[in-house]
């Protein structure tokens, strides 16, 4: 494991950290919106990595210890935030790798393999849409200068999103309180992104797609419907559909992580390819 480190990407900086063996192929773990890379827990990546993976996570711009803007006025597209994904793999020596999205993060990986065919060994999309993530109205500005108040918050939303294996309150609490204290500006974070324009459609291109796809969905997402998870393994030649049994619209929750490294691991070795 690599200690959180700072990189150059496109004229701003990203927070970036790897587990595993630095030869090894790598595997790039995309969060949702508004999401730090806390969201991709240290052991997840830890068990993800033992699996003959190096393990790559990174801040988002406007979230954790990133580069950030002022909130409510993001300088930057869904554009931007795909090519940021690229930035950190230069900025690392990494020519391809796997890449796992999450949500948002999901449709900025599904960017990448329509537009970076080349950069992309297999792709695993969680909880994503077809193409882009649905326009959202800017939400208004909270104030989350105070801390206990907004790990509240933060935990209210991820059970109100979850399902029965979702983390209990003591875990989610420990997790929030490190996202607060690694985030530069907590408004932002929560804000910025849904404020993004998208970019040239991606959704008519899907069709286009060579690397090898899973889809993980979970039964108990609220968030992005069932018929979603469907178009979105139908679009993409040759994708697998894999449903997540008592999983809501959530980072994958201990109790599935067995199957989800399965599953992103068997994955990765369909798409291995010469370097």
């Amino acid at each position: 494991m690599v200690a959180e480190t700072m990189v150059p990407v496109n004229g701003i900086e990203l927070c970036v950290e790897t587990f595993g063996e630095p030869t090894d192929p790598a595997l790039l773990l995309i969060a949702g919106g508004a999401s730090s890379m806390d969201w991709w827990e240290d052991e997840f990546c830890r068990r993800l990595a033992a699996g003959g993976r190096c393990v790559i996570r990174y801040d988002h711009r406007d979230t954790g210890r990133s580069t950030s803007f002022p909130a409510g006025c993001p300088p930057y597209s869904g554009v931007d935030l795909a090519h940021d994904a690229l930035g950190v793999l230069d900025a690392l020596g990494v020519h391809r790798a796997h890449l796992v999205g999450m949500a948002m993060g999901g449709a900025l990986a599904q960017r990448i393999a329509v537009e970076r065919p080349h950069r992309v060994r297999s792709l695993t999309l969680m909880s994503a849409v077809p193409g882009e993530t649905p326009a959202h109205p800017a939400p208004a500005v909270t104030d989350w200068s105070h801390r206990r108040a907004s790990v509240r918050r933060m935990i209210a939303a991820i059970r109100e999103r979850g399902g029965p294996f979702t983390a209990d309150e003591p875990h989610l609490r420990r997790l929030a309180e490190r996202i607060y204290d690694r985030t530069t500006d907590m408004a932002a974070s929560q804000a910025n992104h849904h404020c993004l324009a998208h970019g040239p459609p991606v959704r008519p291109r899907l069709g286009s797609i060579t690397a090898p796809t899973l889809v993980l969905h979970g039964t108990l997402d609220r968030v992005v419907p069932a018929a979603d998870a469907h178009a979105l393994a139908a679009e993409i030649p040759g994708a697998r559909l894999v449903w997540l049994d008592g999983v809501g619209h959530e980072f994958p929750p201990m109790a599935v992580w067995a199957q989800v490294i399965d599953e992103i691991s068997g994955e990765a070795s369909r798409g291995r390819q010469p370097a």
